[in-house]
């Protein structure tokens, strides 16, 4: 073989369609066309609690709803916002049992079998979440209220000089 035919040999090499090369990024890369990242983080710590805190603050503009262990540590969480309530139909008690159930069906998957409530806050939400609580079939270690009360409260504004 001479030399010309020696480079003929390893130059030859099958030829990819361009359309070809187009359809295999796209398959990798999704529609977007940018290749997805995979998380290379820490994994997620699957908590086994059996007893917890629900904390409920019922305002007279929302209602949340957050469930802990007996440490603080908090488990699950919801709020009228979240649930898709928008203005005054946050603080409505049909909002506070939904955003109840949504919260203790979250903190079940954690095998959460019984509670300590503690109750904040003058709203509306107060006694339809404590129903929606009772309805979950948890079981119920006692019931607190912890709203702030003000023994003598802020100084008051000064008079009015008319």
């Amino acid at each position: 073989m001479t030399s010309l035919e020696e480079k003929k040999v390893v130059n030859t090499k099958p030829k990819e369609d361009k359309k070809d090369t187009k359809t295999a990024k796209t398959k990798k890369a999704g529609k977007s066309g940018k290749a997805k990242r995979s998380s290379v983080g820490k994994k997620k710590k699957r908590r086994n609690v059996v007893v917890g805190v629900v904390h409920i603050q019922a305002s007279f503009n929302n209602t949340i709803v957050s469930i802990s262990d007996l440490q603080g540590n908090a488990i699950s969480w919801s709020s009228a916002g979240k649930m898709g309530f928008k203005g005054s139909r946050k603080s409505t008690p049909y909002a506070a049992q939904l955003v109840t159930a949504d919260a203790i069906s979250r903190a079940k998957e954690c095998g959460l079998q019984s509670v300590k409530v503690e109750i904040k806050g003058p709203g509306m939400g107060r006694e339809s979440s404590l129903r929606a609580l009772a309805e979950s079939r948890l079981g119920i270690i006692s019931i607190e209220d912890v709203t702030f009360h003000p023994h003598n409260g802020c100084r008051a504004k000064k008079k009015r000089r008319v």
